[in-house]
């Protein structure tokens, strides 16, 4: 659900946050409206702006997953005016939502497939939404396989995820950070490095990653390495967006918008247009 004018924030109470990392934060909110609440719907891959009014709005994937909404999630990387005034608030604070924007992963077309994420830092996030989608209806889809990495565990969001995800016996979990650190009990190297490694099947499987942009365009060579076909890698840009409605043009790549044709992307769409990694 949305509201008529697509341009004006629905009202939101913070109900949790969660210190992930020292510049990433977690938001738990429910919309202030308890209809709108309860009406709201959504799928993995869109994404939201939140504002705080005076100061701005930015553009954070819808974390939390469909299958569970008790409130909606968003993810905060710490990198400007917008998002340190963010950092700021605590359970009980308002802001604005604009959510849902964009399209979709395309999960109708992943049923039956063996899935491979590949995430690095807080390109987890878009990755969480559909992973949790996914283990929440295990039986449509195959052999789910995670690795995720980041520059050190400090750099590791989304922990208590983490310990659930390696603890389960229906998906695979690989964790890599890319120096050794004292303690560290999992892989060590670059993400692309330890993909190769792993050789993970192209046979009937989608690669869907996030994360910095170094790291997506060396992990598209690696997955292409392993016979990975452009039709089956996707990635997310939302990154790029600005007013989310396809009127400022700030997300223009060619002749797409990115929050209207995206932030959802396959790679097979993606090479034709102007660089945009």
């Amino acid at each position: 659900m949305t509201t008529n004018n697509p341009l004006m924030p629905m009202m939101a109470t913070i109900v949790e946050t969660v210190q992930e990392t020292a510049n990433i934060r977690t938001f738990r909110v429910r919309l202030d409206d308890e209809a709108a609440m309860r009406d709201f719907t959504f799928m993995p891959g869109q994404v939201g702006q939140l504002s705080l009014f005076g100061v701005g709005e930015s553009t954070f994937v819808i974390n939390s997953s469909p299958t569970r909404m008790d409130y909606l999630q968003f993810s905060v990387l710490k990198t400007g005016e917008v998002t340190a005034a963010l950092h700021r608030l605590k359970a009980g604070d308002r802001i604005g939502v604009r959510a849902p924007l964009g399209n979709r992963f395309p999960v109708e077309l992943l049923k039956g497939k063996d899935i491979l994420f590949v995430g690095g830092g807080i390109g987890m996030a878009p990755l969480r939404t559909l992973l949790i989608y996914m283990l929440d209806n295990r039986s449509d889809f195959g052999k789910i396989t995670l690795l995720y990495g980041g520059r050190s565990p400090g750099d590791m969001a989304f922990q208590e995820d983490l310990k659930e995800w390696t603890a389960r016996e229906d998906m695979g979990t690989v964790l890599t950070i890319d120096n050794p650190a004292e303690g560290w009990a999992h892989e060590v190297g670059l993400i692309p490095n330890v993909l190769k490694e792993m050789k993970p099947s192209p046979e009937n499987c989608v690669a869907v990653t996030c994360g910095p942009p170094i790291m997506i365009k060396f992990t598209v060579m690696a997955l292409q390495e392993l016979g990975f076909p452009d039709e089956s890698i996707i990635t997310t840009l939302e990154r790029r967006m600005k007013c989310g409605v396809g009127l400022c043009g700030r997300c223009n790549i060619g002749g797409k918008y990115v929050c209207v044709d995206g932030p959802v992307f396959s790679w097979a769409e993606l090479k034709n247009l102007p660089q945009e990694l």
